[in-house]
């Protein structure tokens, strides 16, 4: 399956946004040697040598974006969007396995619940859809605006870039 991240850096240049945040998905595909892979490999919207991935897949997303741009905006609320919406469709599949099944059927992990417990206490992989520049998935809107706010303060910008994931 595909779906669409997105990489919180701070860096004062739009290529330089793009290369940190390559190094970011490098990470999470575990390209880096001290980190666990939790995506199969990703395409950045700046390569033009495939027609299944980036921009024939999403649509026109830009390569990357200063986070208070218009663009930015936009790709910052749908990556975060998709990250709650993602969070409440588990946490409502959380509540239903507690009260439609056993205790053994849990543990058997009928209807996937297991799983869906599993999504809700996730931090990457495909129920997070915002990293920062380290790799480390933006689970709640506290961390998130953090981040945000202390772009402001700092002489680097926030860029974000996304990248088309396979899991």
């Amino acid at each position: 399956m595909h779906m669409v991240i997105y990489a919180l850096v701070e860096v004062s240049t739009r290529d330089d946004a793009v290369a940190t945040g390559k190094a970011v998905f490098d990470r999470l595909v575990g390209a880096d040697p001290h980190a666990d892979a939790v995506f199969d490999y990703y395409v950045t919207f700046d390569q033009e040598d495939t027609t299944v991935a980036r921009k024939a897949r999403w649509g026109d997303l830009p390569v990357a974006a200063h986070v208070d741009s218009e663009g930015g905006q936009k790709l910052l609320e749908r990556g975060w969007d998709a990250t709650k919406n993602e969070f409440q469709r588990s946490l409502n599949r959380v509540r239903e396995a507690l009260d439609e099944l056993s205790d053994e059927e849990i543990m058997r992990d009928e209807d996937l619940a297991r799983h869906a417990f599993d999504q809700v206490g996730a931090s990457d992989g495909p129920s997070i859809f915002l990293y920062d520049e380290h790799g480390c998935g933006i689970r709640h809107r506290e961390q998130l605006d953090r981040i945000v706010d202390e772009s402001d303060d700092e002489s680097d910008d926030l860029w974000i870039v996304p990248a088309d994931v396979h899991f």
